[in-house]
């Protein structure tokens, strides 16, 4: 049995890192003081997400620890030898971000430091992979040439095809605060694995998603969508004529690579984790596939400013962790997660309590 740590063990990659955990029969130490609620209000509570994995797990240990506390974590780290550390704890939006600067920073890059320090003081030989995101890229993917169709924008040359690859530069271009806290803690677990030898692991998410997930609408795309479909509401698109592309990929998928990466790590290794081209739709794509599973309309609003730093057509590439890892692949596609989300809120509703 090991002994595995999971940050932000009440959001959408963490629960899932918890239950998959917990089911291989091993030891789980969970980081969850609902940070998710200071930021976003009541919509993105996490912990009716922490209560369901609660009760579905065996030995699972919860703890409200923050990551900004560097003695707190110390003394976790000094009372458990962790094989395995799955840092998921960040402040995740980019128009927060700007709000809140110094607790964005505090939590996204000196969080990540302080749970790096304790790994390579207490447990050197942990794998430790830390969740990043695409936004470390700034608006650079905005760059490449594009091609505008009815319902998307596309990359209009063949070489981009596949989407962004890891090579694509992270300075020199607009971020968000959000982006830059973030991109400083993807350099500083970088440099763990590569100056002192660790075996980190770097992940640049794209769009993670999955019915476990608390979405607000400055957080969590597809589910706030979905959310706003069965509810009623009226949705917001922000710029670029909803023709915005992203890659969706099933938080069961991103704990797949997380396992194919523990268990063959590479130190200081960075990969691109999204739903790849075959999971990529723009915002007006998934509005008619929401719509059609529904069987309703959706409300919306078109706001023409874009959000600052947002990505016109963002798609991973993922031909990189494809050949380091070939035993992982997508196992769900676009309308299997879908329809799973629908499902999940249709439930909530019925229930009479919004899963965030």
């Amino acid at each position: 049995m090991k002994i595995v740590l999971v940050t932000g063990a009440g959001g959408l990659i963490g629960s899932e890192a918890v239950v998959h955990y917990d089911r291989l029969g091993h030891r789980v130490v969970g980081f969850e003081n609902n940070m998710r609620r200071e930021f976003f209000g009541p919509g993105g509570d996490t912990s009716w997400n922490l209560e369901r994995i609660k009760s579905q797990t065996r030995r699972f240990e919860p703890l409200a620890v923050d990551i900004r506390d560097r003695d707190a974590i110390a003394r976790v780290f000094r009372e458990h030898r962790f094989d395995l550390i799955i840092h998921c704890a960040a402040q995740p939006s980019h128009d927060k971000a700007k709000d809140i600067p110094l607790v964005d920073f505090d939590v996204n890059a000196v969080g990540t430091i302080n749970l790096l320090e304790a790994t390579r003081q207490h447990c050197p030989e942990a794998v430790f992979i830390h969740m990043s995101t695409n936004k470390v890229y700034g608006d650079a993917p905005n760059e490449l040439p594009l091609v505008e169709t009815e319902t998307r924008y596309d990359y209009a040359r063949p070489e981009d095809f596949h989407g962004i690859a890891e090579t694509c530069r992270i300075d020199r271009c607009l971020h968000s605060l959000f982006g830059a806290s973030k991109a400083a803690a993807d350099i500083v677990a970088q440099e763990y694995g590569r100056y002192f030898g660790m075996n980190v692991g770097v992940f640049r998410g794209g769009c993670l998603t999955g019915p476990a997930h608390s979405g607000v609408e400055l957080h969590g795309f597809l589910s706030y969508l979905v959310k706003v479909a069965v509810s009623g509401g009226t949705y917001s698109i922000f710029g670029y004529k909803g023709k915005q592309v992203r890659d969706q990929i099933h938080s069961e998928d991103v704990i797949g690579a997380f396992e194919a990466f523990a268990l063959a790590p590479r130190p200081g290794e960075v990969y691109n984790l999204g739903g790849g081209r075959e999971n990529s739709a723009s915002v007006l794509e998934c509005i008619a596939m929401i719509e059609e599973l529904t069987g309703r309309p959706l409300k919306r609003t078109y706001v023409e400013q874009n959000r600052s730093g947002d990505h016109i057509c963002y798609i991973s590439d993922l031909r990189k962790l494809r050949e380091h890892y070939r035993g992982w692949a997508l196992t769900k596609d676009l309308p299997t997660i879908v329809g799973e989300i629908v499902r999940s809120q249709f439930k909530t509703a019925e229930a009479g309590r919004w899963s965030g």
